[in-house]
């Protein structure tokens, strides 16, 4: 446990038509601060995750955190990317940072404004996480990819619309009572597994309630190394943090098993010497459902082709043995892609520090977070715990 989370903000995820990158960076980073405790002055290291792509036409925004505070002035800031993983790659970032005796406290931040943007051009921006050369023309951008894995899936394994739909159900009625959740409302089983003009078909299979949502928005956490963690007001810690890295044609692998996803699972739980039933709860990258059906098996959940079950049996709802998204996940809280990650982090270190509100995970006391970018190219997990 070389660093904790010792201090973290979150802004509502959705349209936000007032705010933009540069005021979501500013917000977050002084209420973060402020929640760790600590001036500017303090802060060894910036790292913020942005993904763009287009989005923005603001392309270099490291320095934009600095607009937060003039104490901040002449820290390093750096901005990564890592596709929808982009806000986990900050993170990671800035745990090694850490790790190397480089910093003592880091400030992560994970921001994007994407509502701004024509619909087909969110389309398009978002397929640049996909390898061009041979998936470029997808119609549909990336619910026309996943639409295609989703057939696939069902092909292999026989449809399995019913356990989509419930999974669907159970994150909208999870992101009630998250207050930066994007749709605060339980749409129950049937709406989400029927068809109507309210919830037509995307792409494949797949649905509305199927998609998670265009979003703007950004998170914020404080990393300090332990020592200096211990003497804070709260110290959440890392038994594990993984990533791997996977090939970007989904034509050199198995998509139907995101076999870097499994095996970013089996890293960290090996690292952190626990085992998945130990685990309080997930939260995990549900850009799709049909992404979270196929993660479960992964995780190890499930045998292939039977994660279905684990939906249909309801083990993965809050208050069964393995709550998976209490926040609602991306399907509910909203998908603004370089705050992602983060924004997991964030929420899963406020689950286990106490302080999740109406989506309380009872008595937890470990987490575990999946975010991946493009089809389980970039995946990173990380397991948490509550020291202090």
């Amino acid at each position: 446990m070389t660093a904790c989370i010792v201090g973290w903000a979150h802004t509502p995820f959705g349209r936000l038509p007032g705010e933009t990158v540069e005021s979501l960076i500013v917000r977050v980073t002084r209420d973060a601060l402020d929640h760790a405790g600590i001036g500017p002055g303090e802060v060894d290291e910036i790292v913020l995750g942005h993904f763009n792509a287009g989005f923005s036409a603001q392309d270099f925004t490291a320095s934009l955190v600095l607009q937060a505070d003039d104490g901040l002035r002449f820290t390093p800031a750096t901005r990564v990317e890592n596709a929808c993983a982009t806000g986990s790659a900050a993170v990671r970032q800035g745990l090694r940072a850490i790790a190397a005796k480089a910093a003592r406290v880091v400030l992560v931040v994970g921001v994007e404004k994407m509502t701004d943007t024509p619909g087909p051009e969110v389309g398009q921006n978002l397929l640049r996480a996909s390898y061009l050369a041979e998936e470029g023309d997808t119609p549909g951008g990336f619910a026309g990819v996943f639409g295609r894995i989703a057939e696939a899936y069902f092909q292999r394994h026989g449809d399995q619309s019913d356990a989509l739909a419930r999974i669907a159900a159970k994150n909208h009625r999870n992101g009630t009572g998250n207050p930066f959740a994007q749709i605060r409302k339980d749409l129950g089983y049937d709406f989400c597994r029927s068809e109507s003009e309210k919830n037509p078909y995307v792409a494949g299979p797949l649905k509305r309630t199927d998609c998670s949502l265009v979003s703007d928005g950004a998170a914020a956490l404080v990393l300090a190394e332990t020592a200096t963690a211990l003497g804070m007001r709260r110290a959440v810690a890392f038994r594990a943090n993984e990533q791997v890295q996977d090939f970007l044609p989904m034509s050199k692998r198995d998509v139907l098993r995101l076999e870097g996803c499994a095996e970013a699972w089996a890293r960290a739980l090996a690292a952190a010497r626990l085992r998945l039933d130990e685990l309080s709860f997930v939260e995990t990258h549900d850009c799709f459902t049909i992404a979270e059906l196929i993660e479960y098996e992964a995780m190890g959940l499930a045998r292939p082709g039977e994660g279905a079950r684990v939906a249909l049996e309801g083990r993965t709802e809050a208050g069964g043995p393995l709550p998976v998204n209490p926040s609602g996940g991306l399907k509910a809280k909203g998908h603004p892609i370089g705050a992602t990650g983060v924004s997991m982090h964030v929420l899963s270190a406020m689950q286990l520090a106490g302080e999740a509100g109406g989506i309380q995970v009872r008595d937890a006391t470990l987490a575990g977070i999946f975010n991946m970018g493009g089809v389980a190219v970039a995946n990173y997990v990380s397991i948490l715990e509550r020291v202090k």
